[in-house]
């Protein structure tokens, strides 16, 4: 059983809550180190406290080697108690906090979203509540947000996982683009039914077979390029386009500025690669921290717009 704090409780139990709560995450965690960062605090101090209670509980928890860690008979049974502080913590640091405009807010997203969109909309929230600070994780493969510990994260799609809540951010229709140099070189395609015969750039996680299909209208086209460069990042792949490397889909809001100066020009803009579904996602909580909550409107509000 977890026992919680209550007025008449001492200040030397409330640590020992604390020390058996950083045992727990040491244990989830596999060592001192990779706990210490999940703490943001320091190796020494985590060994130190674990250790300490140790000597207050007159048992051994954890067996130490120079590599690794393992549960004392004692320890295993310690544990299952002791894991549940993690938890009960969490939800009291919420409800204290659901208030305060202050705090840290970790998010992700991939490169391209994040460089060409994001940041502009995060210095004006900045502006707003200079109090509430940013971790941006910058990832074109999703993170796993419970393990993570990430509170928001913008992805294609829809949440399948029911841990996740999901809140549609904006549509947007891929466009096909290339550079002023590749169409000097190759050729403007004159109509759809000539891609393929062109050099393309693929998202790999979209282009798993080296096809793609386009639509214009109604109609419905699969290209099969005869010539294909895979890239695994939009922005990567945004700079392959614009050295002459190929034809490819792109987001057009995210390529604003590289058509604006020339560096990219749309290709049959009639056709367009299929719309893509951006979301704002994030742990299905029962208690939003106000911080998150304000960032999460703030977010859907000017995405949308």
């Amino acid at each position: 059983m977890v026992y919680l704090y209550t007025p008449g409780m001492s200040i030397e139990n409330i640590h020992q809550l604390r020390a058996l709560a950083i045992f727990a995450v040491v244990v989830e965690s596999g060592s001192f180190a990779a706990a210490a960062k999940k703490l943001a605090t320091s190796r020494s101090r985590t060994s130190e406290t674990v250790a300490n209670l140790e000597k207050q509980l007159g048992i051994r928890l954890l067996n130490r080697s120079t590599r690794t860690l393992s549960l004392t008979s004692e320890g295993k049974s310690v544990y299952q108690h002791a894991a549940q502080l993690q938890q009960v913590l969490e939800n009291v640091e919420a409800d204290t906090h659901q208030h305060s405009l202050s705090g840290n807010i970790s998010l992700t997203c991939n490169y391209d979203i994040g460089v060409k969109k994001l940041v502009h909309y995060l210095a004006a929230f900045e502006a707003l509540y200079p109090e509430i600070s940013v971790e941006l994780q910058l990832h074109d493969e999703p993170l796993d947000l419970i393990a993570e510990e990430i509170d928001l994260a913008i992805r294609v799609g829809i949440p399948k996982d029911s841990s996740l809540i999901g809140r549609s951010l904006f549509k947007e229709p891929m466009g096909l683009y290339a550079s002023p140099a590749y169409l000097q070189k190759y050729g403007v395609p004159e109509s759809a039914e000539v891609l393929s015969a062109h050099r393309w750039i693929l998202l790999t996680q979209y282009s798993g077979r080296k096809s793609v299909e386009l639509e214009a209208q109604g109609r419905r086209l699969k290209v099969t390029p005869e010539f294909v460069h895979l890239c695994n990042a939009p922005l990567m792949m945004q700079k392959m386009l614009v050295c002459g490397m190929g034809l490819g889909l792109l987001l057009p809001t995210t390529v604003t500025e590289e058509v604006a100066c020339g560096e990219l020009v749309p290709v049959l803009p009639e056709w367009h690669g299929g719309v893509l579904t951006f979301s704002l996602m994030y742990p299905s909580r029962k208690h939003l921290p106000l911080r998150t909550r304000c960032l999460v409107d703030y977010l859907i509000e000017h995405f949308t717009g």
